[in-house]
């Protein structure tokens, strides 16, 4: 799934080329496209897009209205989901689930590879913040102070680190991938329990959060498009096997159903292998 660099810097590339141009229609390709009612998305026709801008891993289209104030779109690109310029504008695209189109004879469309179609458009008016899917998630992990992320931390319930990096309801924009990343930067364990990390971890961890996302910005800040999951930098995502780029020693990996938790046990665990507690106790 994109995270926040390749969200972030997505929405500065889509806000260059589409800020200013005119909607002039929004038509859902899919029943599960447009996850809301109201506001009606047709209010937004005949104004500008004034700036595309994200907020943790997801963007927000915002039109201007002179009457009623501005309509944002919030999408949601989940795993396989992207929003391009649409140079064919084929009535049944693949994949396509929603098209904005303007004034100019342009287009934006959002598609998603597979069948699960779980990406989405919300359309919101008034303060979208206080709103879903917006409404629930925490501040952008790399917006928050030191002290403030020892308050996120000492306010969630005790919980291994991984998981807590990853649940957008404490910090936004973080997936699996930083997740591996930010501990390894950090030196602390993926299965660290925040409940036990001292004020000097909890400083590793806001510095190496930092790191992470600014690595990942510039990365795709300079392509001309949202990278896919295996071309992302990194010193343990997606190198289980391979040496440690720092010490040498093996990327391990505890592997899930659904993802993957990579790292090095020189830098991170004292040297210990970390086992999978469906097979038995995990080691710290």
């Amino acid at each position: 799934m994109p995270e926040l660099p390749e969200v972030r810097a997505h929405a500065e590339r889509l806000s260059a080329a589409f800020g200013g141009a005119v909607l002039d229609g929004f038509r859902p390709l899919s029943f599960t496209a447009l996850k809301t009612a109201v506001p009606d998305p047709g209010r937004a026709i005949g104004h500008r897009l004034t700036a595309v801008t994200s907020r943790g891993k997801l963007l927000v289209l915002t039109v201007a209205e002179a009457d009623d104030g501005p309509v944002h779109f919030v999408v949601h690109l989940m795993q396989g989901g992207r929003l391009r310029p649409d140079d064919k504008q084929s009535p049944k695209p693949r994949g396509g689930l929603a098209r904005w189109r303007f004034d100019d004879g342009r287009a934006l469309l959002l598609t998603e590879a597979g069948t699960d179609h779980k990406a989405g458009v919300w359309v919101r008016d008034g303060d979208r913040l206080a709103q879903e899917p917006l409404l629930a998630l925490g501040p952008d992990a790399d917006t928050v102070g030191q002290d403030e992320l020892a308050a996120v931390v000492a306010a969630a319930p005790s919980m291994r680190l991984h998981g807590f990096l990853r649940d957008q309801h404490h910090l936004a924009g973080l997936g699996r991938r930083l997740a591996n990343e930010t501990c390894f930067v950090a030196r602390l364990s993926p299965f660290a329990l925040t409940s036990k990390l001292t004020a000097a971890e909890t400083a590793r961890l806001h510095d190496a959060i930092g790191v992470v996302v600014a690595e990942g910005l510039a990365f795709e800040r300079g392509r001309d498009d949202m990278s896919s999951s295996k071309e992302r930098p990194g010193h343990v995502h997606h190198r289980t096997g391979e040496p440690c780029d720092v010490c040498g020693d093996v990327v391990r990996a505890v592997e899930y159903s659904s993802y993957t938790v990579q790292y090095c046990a020189a830098c991170q665990t004292g040297g210990k292998v970390l086992a999978d507690n469906t097979t038995s106790r995990f080691l710290k």
